[in-house]
């Protein structure tokens, strides 16, 4: 079976930061970055060439594919933050508790396991912060370490 694209690289994940352009997503990972680690607790990696990922993961697929991933993390691209939280997905009462949540967060779209923000001042950042600590809670309870 291949190797999957997205893994864990050697580079630091500030010296990424400091590198993201436009200065406004640049100043806007450093306030994720803050917040994904006094939630989750954990020191980021890097993954692959641009995702910032807190702790990780392993499990196997009903089809068999074995998976390591990032528990959560974010990706400061330049149209859009996107925000990796798996959570709400893989759990029923956290996927509940998010949806009440993104009732409140403001301006945001979904893909599957990600929520995209354009700027962080189109989100209530408390709300934001509880999105991700539900989250964070529901990957320990299904993933125990």
């Amino acid at each position: 079976m291949a190797e999957p694209k997205t893994q864990i690289t050697d580079v630091d994940p500030v010296t990424f930061i400091e590198g993201v352009e436009p200065e406004r997503k640049r100043e806007e990972a450093k306030v994720l970055d803050a917040m994904f680690r006094r939630v989750t607790g954990e020191r980021p990696k890097m993954w692959g060439p641009s995702i910032i990922g807190y702790g990780e993961y392993r499990t196997t697929y009903a089809s068999g594919r074995d998976v390591h991933w990032l528990r959560s993390g974010f990706s400061p691209r330049k149209a859009k933050h996107s925000l990796y939280l798996m959570g709400g997905y893989c759990d029923e009462i956290a996927g509940k508790r998010r949806d009440e949540l993104l009732e409140k967060v403001g301006k945001y779209k979904t893909g599957k396991s990600c929520l995209y923000v354009n700027k962080l001042s189109d989100v209530d950042m408390d709300v934001l912060e509880e999105l991700l600590r539900n989250d964070w809670e529901a990957m320990g309870r299904i993933y125990p370490e």
